[in-house]
């Protein structure tokens, strides 16, 4: 095998692996935070629900970029963290990073502005996307390339459910 189809091949296998353009390194060590009362990192709840939700939905129709984290193109987890961004709140760079922190949610009690994830090409937390209600979700996936908005009832995406973190408080407590 000539050492192109070799570089290729490797590469090929690395994207594959790595979740949703996760690239370590991209948040401080340790990631800034408040410290739960369990040891788990925390957010501050400094935003409403509906305004992170209408920041996310402005976005749809923004291309996909692996590792991406700028409107000119976004990975999953960098849209997330890029539309928190907006509103003040840090989130880690990484799905699986950002898969600890917040408060878990049961999947009947998700509220807009929530996280939602999915395991997708590995198992964990490989995919995030932000609920915005009525059973729908906005996300930035690599399939068709574009930001866009979707049903949790799909078929794709039920399958694939991993769990849901709240990362702001819904808008009576905000």
């Amino acid at each position: 095998m000539s050492r192109f189809r070799l570089g290729l091949l490797t590469m090929t296998v690395s994207l594959a692996m790595s979740a949703c353009g996760a690239r370590e390194g991209y948040a401080p060590r340790p990631f800034p935070g408040i410290r739960s009362a369990d040891g788990s990192d925390a957010t501050p709840r400094t935003a409403a629900p509906t305004s992170v939700t209408a920041t996310a939905l402005s976005l749809e129709g923004a291309p996909y970029a692996w590792g991406g984290a700028t409107p000119e193109g976004f990975d999953c987890s960098g849209f997330t963290r890029y539309v928190y961004a907006k509103h003040g709140i840090a989130l880690p760079r990484t799905s699986k990073h950002q898969y600890r922190i917040g408060a878990a949610v049961a999947s009947q009690e998700l509220q807009p502005g929530d996280l939602v994830f999915f395991s997708t090409i590995a198992p964990g937390p490989s995919h995030v996307g932000l609920a915005i209600g009525d059973g729908r979700f906005v996300h930035a996936p690599s399939e068709r390339g574009r930001v866009r908005v979707e049903s949790l009832a799909a078929r794709y995406w039920q399958r694939r459910y991993l769990g849901a973190r709240r990362i702001v408080a819904d808008d009576t407590d905000s």
